[in-house]
Formats: C-alpha cells, sequence, structure tokens
C-alpha cells in the first residue's frame, strides 16, 4: 500500500497572504483540513456567491460540507471568539456541528489570558510587539510552562478546579504588574462579565465532536484520505525563524504540522507557499521594502490593505527575494502561489528587492539582528502591465509583463509558480501548469 502524505499550505511573508482563500479553493480536492497553529490572532477571508467570510479558529474548508475540518492540538482556541465565528457561518450553509472536529489537546485561552497580553504589551511602552491582544502568547507560554486548560479538560471531572487555579495564579501577575484588571475591558466588558460569558461559551463548544487529533489524521491518512495542513500567520513570524521578537507565538513553518497534528515528518507532501506579489506587515517589527510614501498608499488602498482581525492599516512595500527564499528553504516548499496580482495593475514600473546592501556588502542572508540593522534593498525594476486582470479565467489571458513578473520570480527562486489570485473571489482563481 501507497502511504498517504499529507500536503501543507503556508504563508511566506508576515501572515496576510490570501492563505484562506486559496484553501478554500482547494478543498474539493481534499477530504480533510487541518489547522496546525495560531488562534483567533489569524483572519482567513473567503468570498464567494457574493458574501464574505473572515474565519479566526475554523478551518477555511468550513463551507465544503462535505469535506472534515479539524482544529488541530497546534491552535489555541477562545470558546467566546469560536462561538461568535460558528454562529456567523451557519446561516450561511456551514454545518459546523457536522464537519468540524476538534483535538482533545488544543489548549483554551481564558479570560485572564487577554488580560495578561494586555499587560504583557502595555509595560513594553515604545517597544510594543504589535500583539492582537486575543490572549495567544499567554496561553501559549502556560502551554509550554505545563499548566494550560486544554480542550478536553471542559468534559473532565476537575475542570473548574483548574480553571480557578489557573485565574488566580494569572492574577498574582497580573498584580506583579499593577495592572487594574478590575477595571479593564475585554471586548467591551468586565473581567467578570466577560468570564460569565466565556463559561457560557463552553456549551457551544461542547457540542463540537471531540478527538485524538493525531490517530484521527493518521487513521485517516492511512484509509486513504486526503488531508490539507492550513497554516496561520506567515514564515517571517515564526517564533524561532520571524524576525524576533516581532513574531507570533507559534510554529508557522512546515515543521509545525508535525507537532501541531501529530504526524510524522516522513508523512509531509506537497508544500504549498503562500505570497503576495508584493509585501504587507502589520504591528513592528523590521520590513527592508515597505514604502512610506504614495506608491505604499496606493497598495494599500488598492489592495485593501487592512487587518482582518484588529482593521489596523498594513504596512505595504515590495516584493523581498531573499527573505522569500529564505521562507522557501526553511518550509522545502515545493510550488507557490501569488496573490494580489491584481493589485499591480495600473504601476507603470514595478520593483523586486533582489538582494540587501548591508555595510556595504551585499547579499542574499538575513542577518541574525534584524531590528535597528541598516538593511537596505537593492532593488531590479520591472514594466508594469496596464490590464485590468481581475476578470481574466485563464493563463493564455495572463498579460505578457505579468509572465515576466512571474517568470522573474521563479528564475531567482527556483520554485514554480503553480497559481496566481487575481481578485478575492475563490472563482478568481487561475491555474498554471507547472513544467
Amino acid at each position: 500500500m501507497i502511504m498517504k502524505k499529507i500536503d501543507v499550505i503556508l504563508g511566506l511573508q508576515w501572515g496576510d497572504e490570501g492563505k484562506g482563500k486559496i484553501v478554500d479553493v482547494l478543498t474539493p480536492a481534499y477530504d480533510i483540513i487541518a489547522r496546525f497553529q495560531g488562534g483567533p490572532n489569524a483572519g482567513h477571508t473567503l468570498e464567494f456567491n457574493g458574501n464574505k467570510h473572515v474565519l479566526h479558529i475554523i478551518p477555511s474548508g468550513i463551507f465544503h460540507t462535505d469535506t472534515i475540518n479539524i482544529i488541530g492540538n497546534g491552535v489555541v482556541i477562545e470558546p467566546v471568539i469560536l462561538k461568535k465565528e460558528l454562529e456567523t457561518i451557519i446561516p450561511y450553509g456551514a454545518d459546523p456541528f457536522s464537519n468540524l472536529l476538534v483535538s482533545r489537546k488544543a489548549h483554551l485561552i481564558v479570560p485572564t489570558h487577554r488580560l495578561l497580553d494586555a499587560a504583557y504589551e502595555e509595560s513594553k511602552g515604545t517597544a510594543k510587539i504589535g500583539s492582537t491582544l486575543k490572549g495567544i502568547g499567554p496561553c501559549y507560554t502556560d502551554k509550554t510552562a505545563r499548566a494550560g486548560l486544554r480542550s478536553g479538560d471542559i468534559k473532565g471531572d476537575f475542570f473548574n478546579r483548574k480553571y480557578d487555579e489557573l485565574k488566580q495564579n494569572h492574577i498574582r501577575i497580573l498584580k506583579s504588574y499593577g495592572f487594574n484588571y478590575g477595571e479593564y475591558l475585554i471586548d467591551g466588558l468586565k473581567l467578570q462579565e466577560y468570564e460569565e460569558r466565556w463559561m457560557d461559551s463552553l456549551k457551544t463548544f461542547a457540542r463540537i465532536r471531540f478527538v485524538d487529533s493525531e490517530y484521527y489524521i493518521n487513521e485517516q491518512l492511512d484509509s486513504g484520505k486526503s488531508v490539507l495542513a492550513e497554516g496561520a500567520q506567515g514564515t517571517l513570524l515564526d517564533i524561532d525563524f520571524g524576525s524576533y521578537p516581532y513574531v507570533t507565538s507559534s510554529h508557522t513553518i512546515t515543521a509545525g504540522v508535525c507537532t501541531g497534528l501529530g504526524v510524522a515528518p516522513s508523512r509531509i507532501g506537497k508544500v504549498m507557499g503562500v505570497f503576495k506579489a508584493y509585501c504587507t506587515r502589520v504591528g513592528s517589527g523590521p520590513f527592508s521594502t515597505e514604502l512610506n510614501d504614495a506608491t505604499g498608499e496606493k497598495l494599500r488602498n488598492v489592495g485593501h490593505e487592512y487587518g482582518s482581525t484588529t482593521g489596523r492599516p498594513r504596512r505595504c512595500g515590495w516584493l523581498d527575494i531573499p527573505a522569500l527564499k529564505y521562507a522557501l528553504m526553511i518550509n522545502g516548499v515545493t510550488e507557490m502561489i501569488m496573490t494580489k496580482a491584481d493589485v499591480l495593475s495600473g504601476f507603470d514600473e514595478l520593483s523586486i528587492c533582489s538582494s540587501y546592501k548591508i555595510k556595504d556588502e551585499q547579499t542574499l542572508r538575513i542577518p541574525f539582528e534584524t531590528s535597528g540593522t541598516d538593511i537596505l534593498p537593492v532593488y531590479t525594476g520591472l514594466k508594469g502591465w496596464k490590464e485590468n486582470i481581475s476578470m481574466i479565467s485563464t493563463p493564455d489571458e495572463i498579460p505578457d509583463m505579468l509572465l515576466k513578473f512571474i517568470d522573474f520570480i521563479t528564475s531567482e527562486t527556483g520554485i514554480p509558480i503553480s497559481m496566481i489570485s487575481v481578485g478575492p473571489d475563490r472563482l478568481q482563481t487561475i491555474a498554471i501548469q507547472v513544467l
């Protein structure tokens, strides 16, 4: 019997690459979609039938009712946010209580995690990392410290005791920071009010089928089922390999699939990396190709570059080949998918960062210290295209200048581009024959 492998889709930049849409497009080819890391700091946007949906915790295959969707053990879950998400998607035909599963080992974000997130961010002053304040970091901290609550605990005999112990420990920490946790509002509510909402949301959460997802996924692979692992955020926000300390709290890379779902490295199949035709970043941190000018503003406005989770304006800049090649190397990417090509329509000239200049030396390597280091992008100029490509549907309709743009990227990276997105709707996607 041929051993079935798990395919992977993840971001190659700082997140917001359009992974959710691509997962939605690819879902009909898979039996199972499984999220392997992150939490409600993610915002995967899907558009179809004239409707826009933003998913934070639920995998992006949820609207395909014949496909099983799994929230893996590497994901952290905020039950209030999950409940809102469920209530939002059900009226549009999703059936999450039939085709959504959650790992018993996935950790829970409790209300005081969100208070800790605010306290830690406040204590950093001007060195804030740009947290979404959803409690992600403190939850992963408790997971590592072996103090956290897991999804399976809510159906156990000692849940209330475990919850209270965790809460009291958090309050001790909050007091040590001098944080006024009694007055701080979580989504407009004080702690006790939000805690009541959180506890009530567990009733909805408990209706979802809980599984030992590592057994489930491996058994499904053994039976010949096809599985796609869905990542959140992006490679350059990985806790180890991102632009530390301006990173997320989980492993956003291919290796995170193994720990976030419980599959062996030998079971990894195709690795599909998603990147924008330009770069964006939300929050603080180094960004060598950032454009603080009219061009950057044009990219932001045309691309509607505002965070789907926070609403914050995204920083915009030209495509960065050294950073892209780094992400390809770390992840073992076998094919790339380029999104938002339509946003570049109408630019007379385009620029791509092909290398860096650091202290008079030209390099393709990202230095260890990226914050405060003078990293100057060395640009290659390319001609733009005037055509509105948002309505094209076949490779034959791709403008010559866009083809040259694609060819430049593939020749620089050595990895083929198998698909391009020319708009937000699932139909605005063009598959390209990979030779």
